[in-house]
């Protein structure tokens, strides 16, 4: 495993790559984020960002998701996986916002959780993204890097979330997942890594181990 001065150095070089990583998602407030989140599992971001520009041209507060109604969400939402299935959360999303939160997407990572269609990894996100939750989001991304890199050993994302958390400087906790997941689609890639290119080449376990 890296030591605490090599992990302070490889986020320092991430930082310097990108000093203000966000996420890939467009979305134009709170709701159509959590909404978007919601749509992206097991999906690409660029897919989720090419239904919803029209979807939420037309549907971005809960209200106007419950006017648009189920049916006529699985036609915007019918290209990405699963859709049937998010179509129904999405719309039960809607209502408890409405019912319980005044519209609002509540701000605690339990509270998050408890919303429909949305997992822990979500709701670290959600918390992170709009709230400046002290979180960070394990996928599959990231749970890839860390391993490779040498920021945890373990496969389960739930460890790997605690391993960042501990290991990884305060300071650093608020864009480490989005520094993660830039690297991981980008550079870090699951197949076919792009050593060559990579700023943490020389710090990175597994490529110390094929040298």
């Amino acid at each position: 495993m890296l030591n605490t001065a090599e992990i302070e150095e490889i986020f320092e070089r991430l930082k310097r790559e990108n000093q203000n990583p966000t996420s890939e998602l467009i979305a134009p407030n709170d709701f159509t984020f959590a909404v978007a989140v919601l749509l992206s599992a097991q999906t690409t971001d660029k897919m989720v960002n090419k239904v919803t520009e029209a979807l939420f041209a037309i549907a971005d507060t809960p209200e106007k998701m419950l006017i648009l109604g189920i049916d006529t969400l699985k036609e915007y939402i019918h290209s990405l996986g699963f859709f049937n299935n998010k179509a129904k959360n999405v719309i039960a999303l809607s209502e408890v916002l409405i019912e319980k939160y005044n519209s609002q997407i509540p701000a605690t990572r339990d509270e998050l959780e408890k919303l429909p269609g949305i997992g822990r990894k979500s709701a670290n996100v959600i918390a992170n993204r709009l709230f400046g939750a002290d979180t960070i989001a394990v996928d599959t991304h990231v749970l890839r890097v860390s391993r490779r890199i040498g920021l945890s050993n373990t496969h389960d994302p739930v460890s790997v979330e605690k391993d960042l958390l501990n290991v990884i400087p305060q300071k650093f906790h608020k864009n480490t997942s989005d520094w993660l997941v830039l690297h991981g689609r980008y550079v870090c890639t699951s197949k076919k890594p792009k050593c060559a290119d990579c700023c943490l080449f020389d710090l990175c376990e597994m490529a110390n181990a094929l040298i």
